[in-house]
């Protein structure tokens, strides 16, 4: 079984040359694990992505998980910024109308926040989603050996309870060194990447070694950018 790398032993792994490109919004502080915070609010994380519940759960949150579910496909925006925001409130709209159906919300003193996120890759140009087969994951991977990809992650926060909704994306950039065949074949073969935005997976024990620089954070890479969704918290109480 892969194990894969947390934020801090992702920091921990990464050069002078590569840290000094990395944004400075305490990126090192927020790779540290918090404990659990005293909340007077209620958290739901609207997704599926086990590094997703990684960051938020480091972040000292506590929170519930559910599936959004969505067609991803049916929405569709030229520009990847507009797009990882629609499908992050997609997926939002989505969990809406399962919770009208119970009794999640009824008789609740505090603020409950859903939290919705969605990322893709862009290479030269085009917006790239998950692969959609083995093939195409390798054409993906092989493009980045000693390329460049970007990568796009929204961060979308409801009140449910105040009716409020707030929304934003960051753009991270991250430049590889050659890659070899045989760790594209594995990586292939293991099959992960076939569930993450082109193929992207920085927390994988072999993706990080050929990573040259990374210009942004690595959280919004893995899919859920720290600071952005702290700042998205706090507009939304």
């Amino acid at each position: 079984t892969t194990r894969f790398l947390s934020l801090d032993k992702i920091f921990g792994c990464l050069s002078p040359k590569l840290t000094v490109a990395l944004s400075r919004r305490g990126e090192k502080e927020s790779a540290k694990q918090m404990a659990p915070k005293n909340l007077s609010f209620k958290i739901i994380l609207g997704s599926s992505s086990m590094a997703r519940r990684k960051i938020l759960a480091d972040m000292g949150y506590e929170f519930t998980v559910m599936g959004a579910d969505i067609d991803e496909k049916r929405i569709r925006k030229d520009n990847a910024e507009e797009l990882v925001v629609a499908l992050a409130e997609a997926k939002a709209d989505a969990i809406m109308s399962r919770l009208k159906t119970t009794d999640h919300l009824e008789e609740n003193t505090h603020s409950t926040l859903l939290i919705t996120a969605d990322t893709v890759a862009v290479y030269d140009g085009i917006i790239r989603e998950k692969p959609s087969s083995k093939e195409e994951a390798r054409q993906f991977i092989k493009s980045y050996s000693g390329g460049q990809a970007t990568v796009v992650g929204s961060v979308v926060v409801t009140n449910l309870t105040k009716g409020i909704r707030k929304g934003a994306w960051e753009r991270s950039e991250v430049y590889f060194h050659d890659i070899p065949d045989e760790i594209i074949d594995s990586l292939i073969e293991e099959g992960i990447i076939l569930n993450v935005a082109g193929g992207l997976m920085l927390e994988h024990p072999l993706t990080l070694p050929f990573v040259d620089t990374l210009i942004g954070t690595a959280d919004s890479v893995m899919g859920l950018p720290r600071s952005l969704t702290e700042k998205l918290i706090e507009e939304t109480l």
